[in-house]
């Protein structure tokens, strides 16, 4: 499948990413620690009517993992992403970290956003406040231990009290097969922590957004994403309730449709093309 070179003062980084279905793009950001598999809910849904390009992020699947990053650096991941696959403005959906990189996106490269799908996402905020990166012991729990003995600790952490067992078993499962690397998630801890997304920053982005939000979510608190949809000049909140940080999951095809529904609000007329570089 096909790979791309991401050049950041981080280093010279090298991304796996694929395509599925035709039309206009949708680039898909996935969050901390998880590998593009994690995108198994939305991906045959929004493969019927768009052309849907995801990757790994650094650190996660088959990418390349570096020693630090800045959430910058993931965002020009992205766009190196973008222009190997001749895409110039897509719309971006992003969950959780992947919804801070499109934000970051956003600032950095407006002319590249099309639109913005955001799912359990938080700007950097003083009522919300980003968790320091783990400790040495804490990451050698979290990164080293393997994933189906954590089971327990995810399916809190990770779901709400709406998750059908079978759905969160399936997730799992998918969860404890994905390949990661510590020392790129630790790096991926390094750029959350540093994560500049401010109040002011948002306020000035002018891509229509759709915010999306459980109210069990314990990883992104709820009240995060309503202050997000509050704070983005054209953006729309849609709540799940019950749904945790996980939420397509949680909520199945509802979320798909919402998706579906606000990309084809926000359908382009302009050509969608780029040349590769």
């Amino acid at each position: 499948m096909p790979y791309t070179i991401s050049d950041t003062p981080s280093g010279r980084v090298r991304l796996h990413w694929e395509e599925q279905g035709s039309g206009e793009p949708v680039v898909l950001v996935m969050g901390h620690l998880f590998s593009s598999d994690m995108w198994y809910p939305a991906l045959p849904a929004l493969a019927e009517q768009y052309r849907v390009i995801y990757f790994d992020n650094r650190g996660t699947g088959t990418s390349d993992a570096t020693d630090s990053a800045t959430v910058a650096d993931l965002a020009a991941d992205v766009r190196a992403v973008m222009d190997a696959a001749g895409v110039a403005e897509p719309h971006l959906y992003g969950v959780s970290m992947g919804g801070g990189i499109v934000l970051q996106l956003a600032h950095d490269a407006p002319e590249r956003v099309r639109s913005m799908v955001l799912g359990c996402t938080a700007m950097r905020s003083p009522e919300h406040p980003l968790p320091p990166p783990p400790g040495f012991l804490a990451r050698q729990l979290r990164y080293r231990v393997p994933a189906r003995l954590l089971k327990p600790l995810l399916r809190k952490r990770l779901y709400g009290p709406m998750a059908s067992p079978e759905a969160v078993e399936r997730d799992l499962d998918v969860l404890c097969r994905m390949r990661f690397s510590a020392r790129g998630v630790y790096a991926q801890d390094l750029a959350i922590a540093g994560y500049d997304m401010t109040p002011d920053k948002v306020a000035a982005l002018t891509a229509p957004a759709l915010v999306l939000h459980g109210t069990a979510d314990e990883a992104v608190p709820y009240a995060a994403g309503v202050r997000l949809a509050e704070t983005l000049p054209d953006a729309r909140l849609v709540t799940y309730e019950g749904a945790g940080h996980n939420y397509p999951v949680d909520v199945g095809d509802r979320a798909n449709t919402d998706v579906l529904a606000f990309l084809a609000e926000h359908r382009s007329s302009k050509e969608q093309r780029a040349e590769p570089i």
